[in-house]
Formats: C-alpha cells, sequence, structure tokens
C-alpha cells in the first residue's frame, strides 16, 4: 500500500508539472500569435501600391 501511494503522488506531480508547463507555453503562444497578427496587418497596410 505505501509503493501505491508514492506511485500515486509521483503522477499526481507530473500531472502539476505539465499543468505548469502547458500554462505557461500557453500564455506564450498567445502572445506569439497575437504579435504574429500584428506583423501581418502592418504587412498588408504597408505594401507598396503599384498600379
Amino acid at each position: 500500500m505505501n509503493s501505491l501511494l508514492y506511485v500515486i503522488a509521483v503522477i499526481l506531480l507530473i500531472g502539476w508539472a505539465i499543468g505548469v508547463f502547458f500554462t505557461a507555453v500557453g500564455s506564450l503562444i498567445h502572445v506569439l500569435l497575437v504579435i504574429a497578427i500584428i506583423a501581418i496587418v502592418l504587412a498588408i497596410i504597408r505594401r507598396p501600391t503599384t498600379v
């Protein structure tokens, strides 16, 4: 029974670490997505017009 508690504790610890990692990466992905959208909009606005 003692070994089972250690296994559960390790699984919960790994799950917590993965959750923290993906939360941090998730916010970073959102920031990078916003920067990419701003860059695309600026590229469309500053595009030279050829007539």
